[in-house]
């Protein structure tokens, strides 16, 4: 089905259309500029126009007037140049540079940006930048000093890789763009895979400078095209192969810098007003820094517009004459009394200044730009950039270093953002940024270190960005510091966080989905005719949620739920949504259409189990960090694990991409894992609770079991734990003690007497007085309502024994004395109706049947009526309707509360799709015996159906220790069976046709042709190879013809001997490939599955275990035939007497108030060992050690290099005081010659003592 289309950040206006093909709408939208008139450059003499290009390339002229003087005497971009369609588009392959291609685009300097950045980021497949960072000056062929590139390289890429920033450069490989592009390169072949892909460089560079771009040009995209780079160790125009993406600025000049400049600022201006985050989705608008290195004049102007837009800046003072400028204007101007609410309009910066100011101003361009033209207007720029000074931050890198440098640029924009945010705020706007970058780090020593405390309503915000854009510490972090989940999860917020789906996930297609047949029900509905359809997600209503019925809510979520777990849970939200669980799906579509056209009121409500919600939300996304965490803060361990690798496990099996699905089955075994260990914790503490745990139905998982959803889940693992085989064994024994040897049980079964005596021991009797349902009949046949659990099994502490033993006492006060069980009664059923009972009699029985049915079918099988059938037969017939009657029940009374649900599921059993195979082929024979004409048929149909019903046999032993694994491993080498069989037909009929064609040259008899193509190749596999049939040497006389007609007539066609020699050959190979590689194949295949299945063989055993403890459990204790006892008291109780059955949801128990609390607690007990536990073996583990190892030596490293610092600084200072020392020397040498001074001796130097000079050195 087709997903509605959705908006992405930025898009809109003709964006939005952009979905055509690549190659055809680029040249109708974005456009190149070309000179068309020649505007005359007086220094070439004629031959070259302003703009750079020759005469000849233009389409005219600028003319003179009458008194011979030019009327344009300066070239214009916009006056003497026009828009035409580009030409230079696609994908650019750097030759010889070994790297993946770069994408390129030639445009017009007056494109607008927005359709810019959408082609890059939806087009191109740039990610979303968390943080621009543009880096300007540094142009030409000027030297970079050596800490500036230390702080490129160490500094700004390495920030930008943890921000997942992007770097604007010039493109070229000259000046700083140059050092940016090999810094983007060292990291690219220095750090992981997995962040290669964050540091995106991305070149604005002039169309008119670029080296060999005529490579670039094609009318129809260059896909790619070839460019080649020369002299790659001198600065030069060419483009950096470093850079993703190449924006080639055009503003029609040629050779001349500058084209770029205002495109680029608009660039910038437009991307600092789109969210980050997914879509859109985070709190906070995409921060853009740029980043001053040296700088010439002009580019004072250039800060100064980008200074009135409200765009920060980060100059490096000392690497140049325009940084070095603005340090100096910054740190020695005095603070000027002026508004600096808003940038002053151009014009306006020197009025109301002092002409004591204005003049430092002037000194200081005069000092930095000797040589600069047009003095007062560049005095004017740097007056107005003083005003915008907030908006400036200087950096001292020589000084300071490069260490840090992401949290020096995140200084620079919050100094940037208090500008236009109260004061209040300015922690708020700091936060927002570390978590657009994620650097909870910086959080962790800037914000949260204690100082500060925390409101709910300053992290909600950037809660809903770290949840939305999956950062998991983040959350982790703002739930430990002030936010309190349950009031901020409500309904409203739920549905906003599914809202926020990415497009591309399967969660959100399955949603969306479920959304569309909601749709289609209100658009047939009345009071929802002519509604719209679902409008396209933006990040605006991602935030405030749904509004309308026509937008997805939790309904869609629960059904989306209801897909992936089933039956096992209770519908996900029906509450808060006013349905009934037992509605059906139409009449729930109907209400909540009816509901979601009103005021919704449950939106505001908060939601009751808020971990469990966001975990189910991490879940259906597949965040492993994000849904361990959640996981970790909610309770009910076991079964939230369980429920998500239930969830995960199917929706790997809808995921098409492979990666995503093999993620999907490695988070659903680590939460099977993790269930499978907090159980072993919980089993070890206490052996009575973790029996409790596992039967106990859930509040939050819709009245769940973590049994019924291990097995929901395929949860082998979790099922070979000790402790669910032992409660699983509990259930299977009964009342009766676990060790009891099978002969007794036997004995016994044939002995009813003996069980009251000791030949068997039940439990204790203090276990059996006090069940929770007390009401049991005694005249209950079928053992349905026998309770195995009874409130000592989920004793808690001395304080609930007191209150069992207070209920006891009522119990007796308040039941009637016949009501009452004796002794004999209660021994009965003990035995009786157990579930290891039961299937003793079952088996024991079927042998019985089994032996019947061979009698009747060998000695006693009579002809049609009115001679047959015997009373024998007659006896099998009723004992075959008894096995229909009991898989009626298993079918509609056992299971799930619908129907429907139930077929199917026990329909998808292996076995009961045995019985039904059984059943079917006894009624069909049976219908054949009953008259002359099909009898045959009918006995034939009857042997087959014997054989399928000694076949289940095989799933009777398999609760046996030995054989069951055994079982389990035959069944996965039938699957290599099949493999065999395929290739073997394969040589079957090659071999079959090719030798029947050459023995016989015709021979037209079907059942002849059957016979030697397939029957008797297939047994020459077994040696039996008629060689008088096949070898002319040894051909025995027979009588036989060629005549066609007389074979046609039924005569025996004669052998051909003419190509005997080649059946022989034929015959050879045959038995070559099918007895020795075939065979050996097979055995092979046979050894493989052998040895893969024996080491889990155990692990399916236990698993498969549970389904026959569960059906013998469920069964009525009378064996077929007289089960059938059973049934009718049991159609009595159901339909007439309307009284439900204890075991119509197996091992289920219900727990509420103090039990259940004191439960959820102790298992939080016993998780929160475990993963302490964990962390400290993670703790103690190598790789942590090395890390924390390599941590040290790093701050050693660093320690050492600021004691070489200092060390080399103090050497500067010895040398400047000798230095001193000497011209005093020098000085006092020259006055004691002079006659201006004099003196009779010079002051003798202090004398230092030894300890004196000891300490100073110390």
């Amino acid at each position: 089905m087709k997903e509605p289309q959705r908006e992405r950040g930025g898009e809109g206006g003709n964006v939005g259309s952009m979905t055509g093909n690549y190659q055809s709408w680029i040249p109708k939208i974005l456009r190149k500029r070309v000179c068309t008139t020649f505007v005359e450059d007086s220094f070439s003499n004629g031959a070259l126009c302003q703009c750079g290009g020759v005469r000849e390339v233009h389409d005219s002229v600028a003319t003179a007037d009458v008194f011979g003087a030019a009327i344009v005497t300066q070239w214009d971009s916009r006056q003497h140049s026009s828009e035409c369609p580009t030409d230079a588009y696609g994908e650019l392959e750097f030759a010889g540079a070994g790297r993946k291609h770069s994408h390129f685009l030639r445009l017009s300097c007056d494109t607008s940006p927005q359709i810019v950045y959408t082609l890059m980021t939806t087009h191109w497949g740039l990610p979303l930048p968390n943080l621009v960072v543009s880096v300007v000056g540094g142009e030409g062929h000027e030297k970079i000093k050596t800490w500036v590139r230390d702080v490129l390289r160490n500094g700004l890429v390495r920030a930008a890789q943890s921000t997942g920033a992007w770097i604007l450069t010039g493109g070229l490989r000259e000046g700083v763009a140059r050092c940016v592009g090999e810094a983007v390169r060292d990291h690219g072949a220095a750090a992981p895979a997995i962040s290669k892909n964050k540091v995106i460089a991305v070149g604005l560079a002039p169309w008119g400078l670029v080296h060999n771009r005529q490579q670039l040009v094609n009318a129809q995209g260059s896909f790619p095209a070839r460019y080649y780079v020369q002299n790659t160790t001198r600065d030069s125009y060419c483009l950096d192969n470093n850079c993703q993406a190449f924006l080639l600025v055009d503003d029609g000049s040629v050779g001349r810098r500058g084209g770029e400049t205002a495109f680029r600022g608009s660039l910038e201006d437009y991307i600092s007003h789109q969210l980050t985050g997914i879509r859109g989705s985070g709190s906070i608008e995409i921060p853009v820094l740029c980043m001053l290195i040296s700088g010439e004049a002009k580019m004072l102007e250039r800060l100064d517009v980008s200074l009135r837009k409200a765009t920060p800046w980060l100059v490096l003072a000392g690497s140049g004459p325009a940084a070095d400028f603005i340090s100096d204007l910054l740190d020695n101007l005095s603070s000027v009394s002026f508004s600096t609410s808003s940038p002053p309009a151009e014009g306006e910066a020197a009025e109301g200044l002092s002409a004591e100011l204005r003049d430092k101003v002037r000194d200081k361009v005069q000092r930095y730009f000797p040589a600069a033209a047009e003095l007062e207007k560049l005095v004017d720029s740097a007056l107005s950039i003083y005003q915008n000074r907030e908006f400036i931050t200087v950096f001292h890198g020589e000084k300071e270093g490069s260490d840090d440098f992401d949290k020096v640029l995140l200084k620079a924009l919050v100094r940037a953002s208090k500008r236009v945010s109260s004061e209040a705020l300015k922690y708020t706007e700091e936060l927002k940024l570390a978590v657009a970058w994620n650097r909870v780090d910086i959080v962790k020593t800037e914000l949260f270190n204690g100082d500060l405390q925390w409101k709910y309503d300053e992290l909600e915000d950037s809660m809903t960005d770290a949840l939305i854009n999956n950062k998991p510490q983040f959350v982790r972090l703002f739930c430990e510091n002030g936010l309190n989940i349950l009031d901020y999860l409500t309904y409203r917020r739920l549905e906003s966080l599914y809202c926020s789906l990415s497009d591309s996930s399967l969660a959100y297609i399955l949603l969306q989905r479920r959304l569309s047949e909601r749709q289609g029900l209100a658009g047939s509905l009345p009071n929802l005719h002519g509604a719209e359809t679902a409008p396209p997600k933006s990040p605006q209503s991602a935030l405030t949620g749904p509004t309308s019925a026509m937008e997805l809510n939790l309904y869609e979520v629960s059904r989306l739920l209801w897909d992936l777990l089933g039956d096992v849970c209770q519908p996900f939200y029906y509450g808060p949504l006013g349905l009934n669980p037992s509605t059906s799906t139409r009449k729930a579509l109907k209400q909540v259409n009816k509901m979601l056209q009103g005021e919704c009121m449950y939106q505001d409500q908060r939601c009751l189990s808020p971990w469990a919600a966001l975990f189910i939300w991490a879940v259906l996304q597949n965040r492993r960090e994000m849904a361990i965490y959640f996981w970790e803060m909610a309770g009910e361990s076991v079964l939230s694990a369980l429920g998500g690798c239930k969830m995960l496990r199917e929706l790997s099996k809808l995921e098409s991409e492979t990666e995503t699905q093999l993620a999907m089955k490695e988070l659903a075994q680590t939460f099977e894992n993790l269930a499978h260990d907090v159980f072993g914790e919980c089993y070890q503490s206490n052996e009575s609770r973790s029996f409790t745990l596992l039967i106990r139905k859930s509040p939050v998982w819709g009245r769940a079991t973590c049994l019924q959803m291990a097995i929901a889940a395929d949860a082998r693992l979790f099922f070979s734990h000790d402790g669910v085989q032992s409660l699983l064994s509990q259930i299977w024994w009964g009342d009766m003690e676990r060790s009891t040897e099978v002969w007794k049980l036997v004995v016994t079964f044939f002995l009813p007497p003996l069980i009251y005596t000791d030949l068997i021991s039940f439990r204790a009797q203090e276990e059996e007085d006090v069940e929770v349902h007390h009401g049991r009949d005694a005249d209950s046949l079928d053992g349905n309502d026998a309770t195995i659990f009874s409130l000592a099994d989920i004793v808690q502490n001395e304080e609930e024994a007191e209150e069992l033993r207070a209920l006891k006492e009522n119990l007796k006060d308040s039941l009637p004395s016949d009501s009452k069980r004796s002794f004999i009664v209660s021994r009965w059923e003990q035995f009786w109706f157990s579930p290891v009972t039961s299937f003793l009699g079952n088996v024991l029985m079927y042998f019985l049947f089994l032996y019947l049915f061979a009698y009747v079918l060998l000695v006693d099988f009579k002809p049609p009526p009115p001679d047959g059938p015997s009373t024998l037969e007659f006896v099998l017939y009723f004992w075959v309707f008894t096995f229909v009657c009991d898989e009626i029940r298993q079918t509609f009374f056992v299971g799930s509360t619908f129907v429907l649900q139930r077929m199917r599921n026990y329909i998808q059993d292996v076995w009961n799709k045995c019985d039904l195979t059984a059943i079917v082929l006894f009624i069909l024979a049976l219908c054949c015996r009953m008259f002359p004409w099909s009898y045959d048929v009918g006995r034939a149909v009857m042997a087959i159906d014997f054989m399928v019903f000694t076949l289940r046999l095989i799933h009777i032993f398999a609760v046996h220790k030995q054989l069951g694994p055994k079982i389990i491993i035959v069944g996965k080498m039938m699957k290599d069976v099949f493999f065999f069989l395929f290739f073997l037909a394969v040589w079957l009929l090659a071999y079959g046709v090719a030798n029947q064609a050459l023995l016989y040259s015709y021979d037209p008899r079907p059942d002849w042709i059957f016979r030697r193509v397939f029957y008797r190749p297939y047994l020459h596999i077994f040696g039996q190879i008629p060689i008088d049939e096949m070898d002319a040497d040894k051909l025995k006389e027979i009588n036989c013809t060629n005549n066609a007609a007389l074979i046609e007539a039924g005569e025996e066609p004669c052998m051909s001997t003419y190509s005997n020699w080649l059946v022989v050959v034929l015959l050879v190979i045959y038995l070559l490939f099918t007895n020795i590689v075939l065979v050996n194949l097979l055995i092979a295949m046979f050894s493989h599955t052998f040895s893969k299945v024996q080491e889990h063989s155990d692990t399916y055993w236990k698993f498969q275990r549970y389904h026959l403890i569960k059906e013998y459990h469920s069964r009525p204790c009378l064996a077929p035939p007289f089960i059938i006892i059973s049934h009718l008291h049991l159609f009595i109780k159901r339909c007439y007497r309307q009284i439900p059955s204890a075991k119509s949801k197996h091992f289920a128990l219900e727990l509420g108030g103090k039990k259940a609390s004191c439960l959820n607690t102790w298992e939080a007990i016993q998780k929160e060992n475990l993963l302490s536990a964990q962390n400290k073996r993670q703790r103690e583990s190598d790789t942590v050690r090395i890390k924390c190892t390599s941590v040290k030596v790093d701050s050693v490293l660093k320690q050492m290099a600021e004691i070489r610092d200092h060390d080399r600084r103090l050497r500067l200072v010895e040398t400047e005081l000798e230095y001193c020392c000497s011209a005093l020397s020098w000085i006092t040498d020259a006055l004691s010659q002079s006659n201006l001074i004099k003196a009779d001796h010079l002051p003798s130097a202090p004398q230092r003592s030894d300890s004196t000079v000891s300490k100073l050195t110390s």
